[in-house]
């Protein structure tokens, strides 16, 4: 009996020993999941908000999204630290003895944190944009706190970090509303150049989405081993600017053919020596 309730007795004594432990690890798992919901949650909505409004870019919504639910999941973490008796001063002496560390660390990701507050405030690109950003091209689809995101057009998702995109060359190819279109044809040397411009001309001016201001420019830019070397510069929308290049491409074959004028494959002429 008396074994009995000395086991009786540790049992208790174990259980009032982790009992508060328990309860404790299950209302942090509680705040952890509520804080992570909150903090998605009000970010989609500060998304949608800034989005929804004509006068701000989507960029900056996505940007301040995520700020917004770093800053809520930090909270959250303080809260459970607080669950377990770790005061928020005592957590602010700690973090401030391991900023060093920490620092060198995260160096890159501090990095691109500063990066990516730089490509909000100075927006070399935008949603929607296609971009270059060294040598890696694509549509931007989002701009986070510490990466760009980007999607090629064979639908390849790319993960570019911000530090990186911010010290590289980046090209933007729909910073502006126009394009420029330079196609170059090979005629034979037996052909007509004059004929051939006027071809190139008349097939641009019938195209509607080919702007008359700057006007469509044609000319001979280079005489090589086997044809003539027309070059056309054409503008148009940025949006059309596949479409017109591609499409004129074939408009002006078809209209070499149509008025007889051919456009040579390489070959070599054989001289023959005499005496």
């Amino acid at each position: 009996m008396e074994q009995t309730a000395d086991l009786a007795e540790q049992a208790i004594g174990m259980a009032n020993q982790y009992l508060p432990i328990a309860l404790n690890a299950a209302k942090a798992l509680i705040v952890l999941v509520l804080g992570w919901i909150a903090a998605r949650t009000i970010a989609g909505v500060v998304r949608r908000r800034i989005n929804k409004t004509p006068q701000i870019d989507p960029t900056l919504g996505n940007f301040a999204a995520s700020v917004i639910k770093w800053a809520i999941l930090a909270i959250v973490l303080v809260a459970v630290l607080g669950i377990f008796g770790i005061e928020a001063t005592s957590i602010v002496a700690i973090l401030g003895a391991a900023s060093l560390a920490v620092g060198l660390a995260l160096q890159g990701t501090l990095s691109d944190l500063a990066a990516g507050v730089m490509l909000v405030v100075f927006r070399p690109y935008k949603l929607g944009q296609y971009v270059d950003i060294g040598g890696t091209a694509g549509t931007v689809m989002d701009l986070s706190l510490f990466t760009t995101e980007l999607v090629t057009p064979d639908n390849v998702q790319i993960i570019v970090p911000n530090g990186q995109a911010w010290g590289s060359i980046i090209t933007n190819y729909s910073a502006h509303d126009t394009r420029r279109v330079d196609l170059v044809f090979g005629i034979d040397y037996a052909d007509s150049a004059d004929t051939a411009m006027q071809i190139i001309l008349d097939v641009a001016k019938a195209d509607q989405r080919i702007h008359s201001d700057p006007e469509p420019w044609v000319r001979v830019t280079n005489l090589g081993d086997s044809s003539v070397d027309l070059t056309a510069r054409l503008w148009c929308a940025a949006a059309d600017y596949w479409d017109v290049k591609f499409e004129l491409t074939k408009a002006v074959k078809e209209a070499f053919d149509a008025k007889g004028v051919s456009i040579p494959y390489p070959h070599s002429v054989e001289i023959q020596k005499q005496g």
